[in-house]
Parts: C-alpha cells; structure tokens; sequence
C-alpha cells in the first residue's frame, strides 16, 4: 500500500502536468534501504519522484525528468524540484542550479544535486546541505531550511520511489459492464446448480499474498446479499496471515434465508520470505480435496497422507473447482521474485489438475486516482487494464477488477456490481471445470 495519501498524490501531481499516477517501483521497506536495491529497482526509469518519510510525520522528496544510473555525474533538469508538505500544503523549491539538479551516486537512494539525499550510504538516513534563499552567500543546487523539508529529523521511516506516468484514458470501457444489472446478477447466482448432481454447490479456493483481501473479498461478497457490510472471515492489514485455518464459507441470502450453491475456501497468505505462509506444496492436498474445514496449517510441515484429518478418497464435491488468485493492485509492480516464484509453482501445480484459474485485483482504488474518483470507471483506465497483464500469467478474460468493503458501512450498488460480477465468471469457470473428462 502507499504511504503517501491520494491529497499528497494529487498535490504532486498537479505539479506536473497530464499526470495520471504515480507507479510505485521501489520501496524501502519491502526492498531494502540499500543503494543496490534503489538501483535495481529505479535506475533506467523516468521520469521519478522520490520520496522520504521520518518519524516526525513530515514528508518530503523530490522531482526529476532524468533516469537514475550510477555514473558518478550530475546531470541537468531544468523542472527538477524538491519538496515538502506542510500539513495539507505542498512547498515546492524548484532547482536553483539546472545544470547539477541530480548527482548519479552509486553508493545512495536518490540524489538531488548533493542537497538532499535519500537512503544515504545504505542507510535509512537522510543528507541534508540546504541553500538558503536568506544567506545570498550560500549557493546550493536548491534553496530551502532543514525546518521546512525535514524539521531536522534525519532518522528515514520509509523510502519510496515512483514513476510518473501520464494521463490516459479508453474512450469506450475495455470490459462491458451493465452497472443497473444488480438484482439480475443475484439471480443467476442464487439460481446456479453444478452441472453434476452429486456436487451441492461450487467449491472456489482464494489464494494470494498477505493482505491482498482474500478474507475481505469474502465478507464483501456476504454484504452483498445480507444487506449490510459483514466481517465474519477474520481480515486485517498484518504483515503476516491473519488467516491460520482452512476455511469453508457459505452465503445464504437474507432474502429467502437459502445457503447459495456456492462455497468459499480461503487458506493462509502467502508470504515472500522461506518457510512462512502458505507452504505452495499444500496446494495439491487442497486442491485435491484432502483438507477439511478447520485445518490449521503448519507452514514448515505440510500435511501427510497419514496424518489425523487427511481425507483419503475425497469425492468430486470435496475438491477445488475454481482457483482464483487474490493480488493487490497497489504491490503488484513491486512484487518480490521469490513471491512470483511461490505463485508461479501454485499455477503449475493446478495447471496438471486441469482446475480453471482466475485473479482478482482487489484495492483498485487505492492504485487508480481515477477509480478513486469513479468506481465506474474502472474499465476506462489504461493502468488497471495493464496491472490486468499480472505475472500471473492468465488472459485477461480471467482477470477481474474488484473493491472489497474497507471503510464504508453501506453497501454501495457500483462496488457490489464488481463483486457480483468476479462471483458470475467465478461459476462460469467452475463450469469448465465439470466440462472436463475427469477420471
């Protein structure tokens, strides 16, 4: 998620131009507050802004056209800045000196002529050499107080860097999406039966990284149909799984008191580092019907077909019938590669049971401003349709944009069409799934 608020966005933003969004490419906490991870992450990109955040709750950075490398040089831009927030208010201190407004540094996060300088010597420490626009004998590439940018708290609590990108969008909607058709959506929902008699109801499995909304997307879907925002799946913002159990969810509607021919699975998220999460290997006993409602998962020990609870002759109505992967859209550009590795293992291994996949990108709001504005709109933005093209290797048909219930204590029609409408392709899916010969 960004720390910087959708005000700060905006504030910077309007500095710039047709700016739609700030792509976030490297963050200090997630990457590290070294000068090799800034470069990996950042260099060749532009244009950038560069952000630092103290303890102080100040906010500050700075604006360049030019592509960081590791040259050792200064290079011009003549619409470099550095910043600040002051409460609500931007102060923008534009570069005095164009010619040596960024300094190429090997050894550091973002370089801003020597003046300020962000993760300095791999450290989460800030450099400050301010000129000052009251001592006409003290030039510096940019002119502001220490006060002003930092209130001299040189201590880093986060670092971010992100890529400006600029303003587009679809004249017509990529995806057709009908945002009247609620109740019909209901219907055909309540109204579905598996293709196969001795199969209840659809069984769909959520998986995806920590706080990505799996439990979240579950109690949305719930408020949909119960007339008010619910929490029944455990959901939080921790940086490890709230989730420790396997879970079965079921929906009945509060219109005729009628489960829906429709379960939930929600697992453990997953998480980057070895050994935490969700151990990928369990997927094959859940997917395969072998985990009961209830299982606590040991993300060292997998479960073992002689272990207390494993179901050995799972029927057709115990396994999987739908994959759907859970991604962030705010962290889907900063995703760690021992994370697509995890997810990458997952695909192959549902890959062989011929199980239909889909992804839904939750916290679209929060990565479009545009969305922020209009949920409507989701399908006119450019950049939620290219955050579609995920790593996780889908086509775009199975991808789906949703907004989980977060802050709002309402339903809201346009969020509850997107919900209804991941749930709708859901069950097309698992239709494929009993299309195919099974043994």
């Amino acid at each position: 998620m960004f720390i910087l608020s959708l005000f700060q966005q905006k504030a910077i933003c309007s500095q710039l131009g047709n700016v739609m969004k700030l792509k976030l490419l490297y963050k200090a906490s997630i990457h590290g507050f070294t000068s090799a991870a800034f470069h990996q992450h950042c260099d060749n990109k532009s244009p950038t802004v560069s952000v630092g955040y103290n303890n102080s709750g100040f906010v500050f950075g700075g604006y360049t056209r030019q592509p960081f490398s590791q040259s050792g040089q200064f290079v011009s831009d003549d619409k470099a800045f550095v910043f600040s927030f002051s409460g609500e208010k931007l102060n923008k201190y534009p570069v005095t000196d164009a010619s040596r407004a960024v300094k190429m540094t090997k050894n550091s996060g973002p370089n801003f002529g020597d003046t300020l300088i962000l993760a300095n010597k791999n450290k989460p420490k800030v450099f400050s050499n301010p000129g000052s626009p009251r001592n006409p004998f003290c030039k510096k590439h940019y002119s502001f107080t220490a006060e002003e940018m930092h209130d001299n708290n040189l201590d880093l609590t986060q670092c971010e860097v992100y890529q400006v990108e600029e303003y587009h969008t679809f004249e017509k909607p990529w995806r057709e999406v009908t945002w009247k058709e609620k109740e019909k959506l209901i219907e055909r929902i309540k109204s579905y039966k598996p293709p196969i008699s001795s199969v209840p109801a659809a069984q769909v499995l959520l998986v995806g990284p920590v706080g990505a909304g799996k439990s979240s997307f579950f109690n949305s879907f719930k408020s949909v149909f119960r007339g008010h925002v619910t929490g029944q799946a455990m959901a939080g913002t921790s940086t490890t799984s709230v989730t420790r159990l396997f879970r079965t969810f079921t929906v009945m509607s509060e219109l005729d008191g009628k489960l829906l021919p429709f379960v939930i699975c929600d697992t453990m998220g997953l998480e980057a580092e070895e050994g935490a999460g969700l151990n990928p290997v369990e997927i094959s006993n859940i997917i395969n019907g072998h985990i009961s409602d209830q299982y606590q998962f040991n993300s060292s020990v997998p479960l073992h077909s002689e272990a207390l609870g494993f179901r050995k002759n799972p029927e057709l109505k115990d396994k999987i019938h739908c994959v759907t992967y859970v991604l962030d859209a705010t962290k889907i550009s900063i995703m760690l590669q021992n994370m697509e590795k995890k997810l990458k293992a997952i695909r192959e291994t549902v890959n062989l049971s011929r199980i239909p996949q889909l992804v839904l990108l939750t916290k679209i709001d929060e990565a479009c401003p545009l969305v922020k504005e209009d949920i409507t709109k989701v399908y006119k933005s450019t950049y939620i349709k290219e955050l579609a093209a995920t790593r996780i290797g889908v086509s775009l048909s199975c991808v789906v944009p949703v907004k989980n219930y977060s802050e709002e204590l309402k339903p809201d029609m346009s969020i509850d069409i997107l919900l209804l409408s991941a749930v709708d392709q859901m069950l097309n899916l698992v239709d494929d799934f009993f299309d195919e010969p099974r043994d």
